[in-house]
């Protein structure tokens, strides 16, 4: 995996403030909720996931990765006998813009569509495909927003929501023996969001949140002094625009090393960014869990040129629940495979996290193990390349997986750990 795409990852779900206050307040086209519905069986018998990329801008490189994923997965449930023993078909979107791929695929009579990459894309995708009756699934779109935005009940994704770190950040703060922190954020949606959440883990969390300054990427000399002047034990960059400007500044007050916790849009390899040893021992997080050796390698056999690994797991998880869901119903109409989402993925419409849960059904770790689960009659619950998934009623997972990274004394970063953290509320 490139460190560098990683990070430049990162900055995939929001551009403004004004584009999460639309998304928190904009109507679907679709009323209700599809997600718990009970519906009849009206499709045409042939599976056909539609795939939408991010072909423009920055995260366009993002696109491999989960294309691979994408026909891994399909290439994995064919392998298994498809869907009512029929090969499921794989449709990628046509053109750049996201709302014109989203009607290129309804048009292609694709029952169900995977991404966009970039939540600000999300929204246009959402508006068409919940008209036509077809879910989506996002492997990437972290906006909190995206929540509650009124898809009719179409709309899931398998990356977790911005403000489920703040948990891991806090305790990465307690595992490190702080009891106060001091929070230094961008003056963003993103920021702003993330402050308040792990603010508010915190609390729960028996430790005193004793500053929060915000800082315009540019101008973080302000907050950073603000922090030092707090006298805390641990520092929380939360950023995703000139992260490296605000940890220099908090370096110029004296604060470094150990002492700071980035956010996962905080993230980069530094180097020699930075002053020698700014971050030696600091801690980041990172969403998602690295791919292991043989996803890797099935990875690879679809595109030997892979390079960048970024939201495969998810990409691969959600083709793999989107056809469990067809399975399920034994139907592949949009309407089924929506319906049944949420119970195939071991999660509850009341929210709760599926593992563990009495009723939350039989762990399985692929399409065919879990097709085996579904013919003897028993609950599937599907734990993917990324992990649980357990859909909740707004179609967020309720378990988040992060990376931790430990930066050495060159201001790199390696994996040290990793942490799991419930969905937040509210």
């Amino acid at each position: 995996m490139s460190f560098g795409r990683l990070a430049s990852a990162i900055l995939r779900c929001t551009t403004t403030a004004a584009l999460l206050l639309a998304l928190a307040g904009c109507a679907g086209a679709a009323g209700g909720n599809a997600r718990l519905d009970t519906v009849e069986a009206s499709g045409d018998g042939a599976l056909r996931i539609g795939l939408i990329l991010d072909n423009m801008g920055e995260r366009s490189f993002l696109n491999d990765s989960q294309r691979a994923a994408a026909e891994a997965a399909v290439k994995d449930i064919n392998a298994a006998g498809g869907h009512k023993g029929k090969p499921v078909e794989l449709i990628i979107g046509a053109g750049d813009d996201t709302r014109a791929q989203a009607r290129n695929l309804v048009d292609g009579k694709a029952d169900v569509v995977i991404g966009p990459t970039d939540s600000s894309h999300a929204a246009a995708a959402i508006d068409v495909l919940s008209a036509a009756t077809t879910p989506l699934i996002s492997p990437a779109n972290s906006a909190g927003a995206l929540s509650t935005y009124k898809s009719g009940g179409y709309y899931f994704r398998t990356a977790a929501a911005d403000v489920a770190q703040a948990s891991v950040l806090v305790k990465l703060a307690k595992d490190g023996g702080a009891h106060s922190i001091a929070v230094v954020n961008q003056d963003s949606a993103y920021g702003r969001d993330v402050a308040a959440a792990v603010a508010g883990a915190a609390t729960a969390a028996g430790l005193e949140t004793v500053s929060t300054s915000a800082y315009k990427p540019g101008a973080a000399q302000k907050a950073a002094a603000a922090a030092r002047a707090a006298n805390s034990d641990a520092v929380v960059l939360i950023a995703r625009d000139d992260a490296q400007g605000a940890l220099a500044e908090l370096n110029n007050a004296g604060l470094s090393g150990a002492r700071i916790i980035l956010s996962d849009g905080a993230f980069a390899q530094y180097g020699s960014g930075l002053g020698a040893k700014a971050l030696e021992g600091a801690r980041a997080v990172v969403p998602g869990v690295f791919a292991s050796a043989a996803f890797q390698a099935r990875l690879l056999e679809v595109n030997p040129a892979l390079k960048d690994l970024t939201f495969a797991a998810e990409t691969y998880d959600a083709v793999t629940l989107a056809a469990l869901a067809a399975a399920k119903a034994d139907d592949d109409a949009g309407r089924s495979i929506a319906a049944n989402l949420i119970a195939v993925s071991g999660g509850t419409p009341g929210g709760a996290a599926g593992t563990g849960a009495a009723d939350a059904g039989k762990p399985c770790l692929s399409y065919a193990d879990c097709l085996a689960v579904l013919k003897s009659g028993a609950k599937v619950n599907y734990d993917g390349e990324s992990g649980p998934v357990a859909f909740d009623a707004h179609g967020d997972i309720t378990t988040a997986n992060f990376m931790v990274f430990t930066y050495g004394a060159d201001n790199r970063a390696v994996l040290s750990g990793r942490e799991a953290a419930g969905r937040a509320s509210g």
